[in-house]
C-alpha cells in the first residue's frame, strides 16, 4: 500500500493542477481511471481564454489565471496564450442582448458591424447588426499547460498512475485506505477532481452527491467552400451562445454551442449536431460550409448553480471537492489550483483572490447540500 498526504482522484486538467500545487508541500498521487492524462474533457477543449466569459466568480478566476499560464510560457520557451481577439456578434433580433453584456462586462467594448467586418471578413454584413470585442482573448496551449502541471508534480516526487479506477474505500484512523485497479492507497485527504464522474466517485467516499449535471458539447472542423480562412480571424461566439467558430490552419473550427444531457460516459459526436452547427455558422457567415473533417464531443459538468464546486464535505472527514467547472475548468485551471492548495492545507485563501472579491460561498458544496434541504 502506498501511502501519501493527498490521493487526487481524476487526471484531467483540475486533477493535474492542484497535484502540481500540493506537490510543493506534500507527498501526491494523482490517480486517473484512463490509460492516458487529459483523456476526455480536458483534451477536447475549444482551448481559448477568455475574460467575458461565465458567471462572475468564473471571470475572477480566469483573471487570475493569466500570470501562471504567461509564466509556464516563457520557462517552456513555447506561449501558453496566443492572441486572437473574441467578437461576440448579434442580428437585428439580438442587439439588446448585446448592448446588456457591454454594460457589464468591462472586458468588452462595442465595435459597429463595419468594423467587425473588417476583423472576420467571413461574416455576412446583411445578417450582423453590431458586435462586441474581448481584445485580450487568446488561444491556449492545452497539451502545454496540462503537461506543465503534470511534470512539475512528478519533478516534486509526487506519482501519476494511470489505470487506477477507484473500486472502493474505508476511512480508518483518521486516513483513508482507497482500492483501486492500479493498487492501494493510503491518504490523509482524498480530492475528488474527476469530472463528469465526481457525483460517482464523492459516493465512494460516502459523500452525498451535489448534483453535478454532464452536458455534451460538440465540436467539428469543416472545410470552407467559398472563400479561404486567414489565420487572423478573431473567435465568433453568437451573443445567444448558439453557436462559435474560430480558425483551425486553413479550415473552421465549429460548434453549436450544444448542452445535451448525458450520463458520464466517452462522449461523442451526433451528426445531428454537427449537422446544426454547419447551419448556424453558414447563418450568419458567407463561407458555404459543408464539408467536415472530423469531429467530436466532451462532456462539461456544471452544478446546478452554474458555479464550480470547490472545497471540504461538510459531512465526511478528509473528502475534498474539486469538480463542476463547467466549460470554464482550464481557463481557471491556475486560479483554482492555488485556492484548492491552501484549503487542503488549512492556510488563508491566496490574498490576490480575496482582494478580487472572491466568494467562496458561491464555491463551496455545502450550498448545493442546502438548496437540497430547501426544495419543495
Amino acid at each position: 500500500m502506498t501511502g501519501c498526504d493527498a490521493l487526487v482522484v481524476g487526471g484531467g486538467i483540475a486533477g493535474a493542477s492542484v497535484a502540481a500545487e500540493l506537490s510543493s508541500r506534500c507527498e501526491v498521487v494523482l490517480a486517473e481511471r484512463e490509460s492516458q492524462l487529459s483523456l476526455h474533457t480536458t483534451g477536447r477543449s475549444a482551448a481559448m481564454f477568455l475574460q467575458s466569459y461565465g458567471p462572475p466568480q468564473i471571470r475572477l478566476l480566469t483573471r487570475a489565471s493569466r500570470d501562471h499560464m504567461e509564466q509556464v510560457g516563457e520557462h517552456e520557451g513555447v506561449p501558453v496564450l496566443t492572441p486572437r481577439r473574441l467578437l461576440w456578434i448579434a442580428g437585428a433580433d439580438r442587439l439588446a442582448e448585446l448592448r446588456s453584456a457591454v454594460e457589464k462586462l468591462p472586458d468588452l467594448r462595442p465595435v459597429d458591424a463595419e468594423a467587425a467586418v473588417a476583423m472576420c471578413a467571413a461574416l455576412d454584413p446583411d445578417w450582423l447588426a453590431a458586435a462586441a470585442l474581448e481584445e485580450d482573448a487568446c488561444d491556449i496551449d492545452v497539451p502545454l499547460l496540462c503537461a506543465s502541471f503534470a511534470n512539475t508534480a512528478r519533478d516534486n516526487g509526487s506519482r501519476v498512475v494511470t489505470g487506477a479506477e477507484v473500486g472502493g474505500a474505508e476511512r480508518r484512523n483518521g486516513r483513508w485506505r482507497v482500492v483501486t485497479a492500479a493498487g492501494r492507497f493510503d491518504a490523509a485527504v482524498v480530492v475528488v477532481a474527476a469530472g463528469a464522474w465526481a457525483d460517482q466517485v464523492a459516493r465512494t467516499f460516502g459523500a452525498r452527491p451535489v448534483g453535478l449535471r454532464p452536458l455534451r458539447r460538440t465540436i467539428a472542423v469543416a472545410r470552407p467552400a467559398r472563400m479561404p480562412i486567414e489565420p487572423a480571424w478573431p473567435m465568433v461566439v453568437g451573443v445567444d451562445e448558439s453557436f462559435y467558430f474560430r480558425p483551425e490552419g486553413p479550415n473552421l473550427l465549429v460548434s453549436p454551442a450544444d448542452q445535451t444531457p448525458s450520463a458520464p460516459c466517452d462522449a461523442r459526436p451526433e451528426e445531428t449536431d454537427v449537422a446544426i452547427a454547419l447551419e448556424r455558422v453558414n447563418a450568419v457567415t458567407r463561407l458555404g460550409l459543408r464539408s467536415v473533417l472530423t469531429a467530436w464531443a466532451g462532456l462539461r459538468t456544471f452544478a446546478p448553480d452554474g458555479n464550480p464546486v470547490i472545497g471540504y464535505d461538510p459531512d465526511v472527514d478528509g473528502v475534498y471537492w474539486l469538480a463542476g467547472q463547467g466549460g470554464y475548468g482550464i481557463q481557471t485551471a491556475p486560479a483554482i489550483a492555488r485556492l484548492a492548495a491552501a484549503q487542503v492545507w488549512g492556510d488563508p485563501i491566496p490574498p490576490d483572490l480575496v482582494a478580487a472579491g472572491l466568494d467562496l460561498t458561491d464555491l463551496q458544496p455545502q450550498r448545493l447540500h442546502a438548496q437540497e434541504v430547501e426544495a419543495p
